[in-house]
C-alpha cells in the first residue's frame, strides 16, 4: 500500500491512526489507494497497538425522532470519514439511565463521548461525568465540556418579529415535558422565553391567556387553535414551538374550513424536511451541521487539543412559506 502510494510506512499509518500530521493531499492519496485495495483498519488491531478502541459512545435519550436521526446522521459521518466506529446508548428511562451513574458503565470505556440534550454530568458532584475520556455536550451547552447547541431564545426572538410583522393578535404553543420524564430541558422554555421577550419589548405583551400548554404532539396544536378561537375571530398568528405541534394547528384550520395563511397564520420550529412539502414556515436549524460539529470536537480532543472548555453556537434561519406568506 505504501509502495502504490508513493510514501512511507510510517505515513500510511499516521493516516489510518487519523494522525493530525499528515499534508491533506498526501491523506487523500493514501485513502484512495485504501479504497482501491479494499482495504479495512481492524479496529481491535488497532487497539492492540495503540491502546485505543476507534469507538466513540453517543448518550441521547430516544432513538426514534427526528431530531435525533437527523443528528446522529452528522454524528456518523465525521466519524466515518476519521474512521471511528459509533456505539449507540439510548438513556430511554429513568431506571436505564440510573446505569450510566456508575463509572463501570460499557459506554465510558470507548475512546470519547458525545451526549445528545441532557446534561448527565450534573448528576455529578462537581458537574463532571465518571471518566477522564474527552466528553462533548450537543443540543445542550455544558460549564465543564465542549458543547454545541442552537441559540433557541434568539429563535423565538425572530419567530416574535416574524409574526408581528404579519398584523393581528398573537399566540403562542408552549411544548411541556412529561412529568414523569427523567431529562429535563430547557429547549421550549427558551423559545417562548425569547418568544415573550421580543413581544415586550415591542409594546406588545403576550397575554397568558393567549398561551397553550401541550405535550409534544400535533393533537396538541388542534386542540390549540380550538382554544384560540374561542379568545379571538380571525385572522390570528400562531407560534408553535415544534413543527409538528404547527402541523396540529395547520390540520385543525384545515378542518375547520379556514384559510391557512390568512384566516390563521402559523409558524413552527425546528425546520424539520416534511415542512416544505406541507408548506409550512418555520425556524430551521441546522441539525446535521451540529451533529457534524461535535463529533469533530470530540475528534480534536482525541488527537491531543488540550485547550480550555469550547463552545459552538449555532443560529436558526428563518424560512417563510405559505403559512404566514400573506
Amino acid at each position: 500500500m505504501a509502495e502504490r502510494a508513493g510514501v512511507g510506512i510510517g505515513t500510511v499509518s499516521r493516516v489510518i491512526n487519523n494522525s493530525p500530521a499528515v499534508r491533506p493531499e498526501t491523506r487523500a492519496k493514501v485513502q484512495a489507494v485504501m479504497e482501491e485495495l479494499g482495504y479495512v483498519p481492524n479496529p481491535h488491531a488497532r487497539r492492540i497497538a495503540g491502546g485505543r478502541s476507534y469507538t466513540v459512545s453517543v448518550l441521547l435519550p430516544f432513538v426514534g425522532t427526528e431530531f435525533y436521526l437527523r443528528l446522529l446522521e452528522g454524528i456518523e459521518a465525521e466519524l466515518g470519514e476519521r474512521r471511528y466506529d459509533l456505539a449507540l446508548f439510548p438513556l430511554l428511562s429513568k431506571r436505564r439511565l440510573e446505569r450510566f451513574l456508575n463509572s463501570s458503565a460499557l459506554a465510558y470505556h470507548t475512546d470519547g463521548l458525545i451526549v445528545a440534550s441532557y446534561d448527565l454530568a450534573e448528576r455529578f458532584p462537581g458537574g463532571r461525568l465518571p471518566t477522564d475520556r474527552p466528553v462533548v455536550m450537543v443540543d445542550a451547552r455544558s460549564r465543564a465540556y465542549d458543547s454545541v447547541f442552537l441559540d433557541n431564545a434568539l429563535g423565538g426572538r425572530m419567530a416574535a418579529e416574524h409574526l408581528l410583522g404579519l398584523g393581528g393578535p398573537i399566540f403562542a404553543v408552549q411544548i411541556e415535558e412529561e412529568l414523569d420524564r427523567a431529562f429535563a430541558s430547557t429547549v421550549f422554555s427558551a423559545r417562548i422565553g425569547g418568544f415573550r421577550a421580543a413581544l415586550a419589548q415591542a409594546g406588545a405583551p403576550l397575554p397568558e391567556r393567549h398561551v397553550f400548554r401541550t405535550r409534544l404532539s400535533a393533537e396538541g396544536g388542534q386542540m390549540a387553535l380550538q382554544r384560540f378561537l374561542e379568545i379571538e375571530s380571525p385572522p390570528i398568528n400562531v407560534f408553535a414551538a415544534a413543527d409538528v405541534v404547527a402541523l396540529g394547528v395547520m390540520e385543525e384550520a384545515v378542518r375547520r374550513g379556514l384559510a391557512v395563511g390568512r384566516d390563521v397564520r402559523v409558524l413552527g420550529f425546528d425546520g424539520q424536511p416534511w415542512t416544505a412539502a406541507r408548506g409550512i414556515s418555520t425556524l430551521e436549524q441546522p441539525v446535521e451541521k451540529m451533529g457534524h460539529t461535535a463529533a469533530r470536537m470530540l475528534i480534536e480532543r482525541l488527537q491531543g487539543h488540550t485547550g480550555g472548555v469550547r463552545h459552538e453556537r449555532f443560529e436558526p434561519s428563518l424560512v417563510v412559506r405559505a403559512t404566514t406568506s400573506v
